[in-house]
């Protein structure tokens, strides 16, 4: 059967740093540093470095300011943090991070809760609370994330419909502030999704918001991490959040299991594959993969650093 158009080129956004060190126990600022250092060294355009969040709830990021402080910039690299509230974006600002303001909400109710410690509707009150906060700060939105947007393991699996409504209410609170996202990301939380979800839900919202980019936070819990991004592949997806080495989890996913974002060079490997372009460096990717298990201290996910190449065949 032939193969339907894949995007020509595929952009791959780090979240170790972050997302996955914040899954760890306590790692000292100087592995930090070094692993975002030889992330950097790889081709990645966006690495997340930092959570500006309440440190008694994580405090595995109680050190945001002393990365951004040590950072040893390359030209051609942003390096970014995630905020959630108007304290934590006073503390990014202040950082020199480079700003990525932001809205978001979350399909499970429950996991807003529990994340959050706010219901969804009060997420959407303090979304437009963000976004005058932005505009004061003379910021335009960038983007939107939409947690849980295929499931949780407190309401189950979710219909496209319900996660498009979030969306809705999402854009809703954005127009109001004549805003709107430049990018969207369904983020598969705790691992929710299987492919066909994934090909229905896009399918659904670039129908119905046919001029909006869409992008996909993906985690591996329950395996399909891969299969889950040639779903959205084949859908015109070309942004994707992953995590060297498969590093991390998250840490309110209601599974002590729960398996960190979408392997880095795992999905590089994949795409370099089916011939498309990454910009990234595969060999550097595995040494920065190698050293993220040396810092953690313990066996990572990622197949691609363990098995490394297979040369092509010398004969026809």
């Amino acid at each position: 059967m032939p193969m339907p158009p894949f995007p020509a080129r595929v952009i791959l956004q780090e979240e170790g740093p972050r997302e996955g060190f914040q899954s760890e126990g306590s790692i000292a600022v100087a592995d930090k540093l070094a692993l975002i250092h030889a992330l950097a060294d790889t081709g990645l355009e966006v690495i997340n470095c930092a959570s500006f969040v309440d440190v008694k709830r994580v405090p595995q990021m109680a050190d945001a300011e002393e990365i951004a402080a040590g950072l040893q910039r390359r030209p051609g690299v942003r390096y970014t943090g995630i905020w959630l509230n108007g304290r934590g974006f006073e503390r990014a600002q202040a950082s020199g991070l480079d700003l990525v303001p932001n809205v978001f909400t979350s399909v499970s109710d429950t996991f807003a809760r529990n994340n959050n410690g706010r219901s969804v509707a009060n997420l959407l009150e303090m979304q437009s609370a963000m976004l005058a906060r932005y505009k004061s700060a003379g910021q335009s939105l960038q983007a939107a994330h939409v947690f849980t947007a295929f499931g949780c393991p407190y309401e189950g699996i979710f219909s496209p419909a319900r996660c498009a409504e979030a969306v809705t209410s999402l854009l809703d609170i954005c127009e109001q502030h004549d805003e709107r996202p430049q990018v969207i990301y369904l983020c598969d939380t705790v691992g929710a999704a299987s492919p066909i979800a994934v090909k229905q839900t896009l399918d659904l919202a670039r129908k119905r918001w046919p001029h909006q980019e869409f992008a996909l936070h993906l985690h591996d819990t329950r395996g399909m991490g891969l299969s889950n991004v040639l779903a959205a592949l084949q859908c015109g997806v070309f942004r994707f959040d992953t995590s060297i080495a498969g590093l991390g989890g998250c840490p309110f996913a209601g599974n002590k299991s729960a398996a960190g974002n979408i392997c880095t060079e795992d999905v590089a490997l994949m795409c370099e594959e089916m011939g498309i372009t990454t910009g990234l460096d595969l060999d550097k990717l595995v040494e920065a993969a190698r050293l993220a298990e040396t810092i953690v201290g313990h066996p990572l996910p990622g197949k691609f650093m363990k098995a490394g190449r297979i040369k092509p065949s010398m004969t026809t």
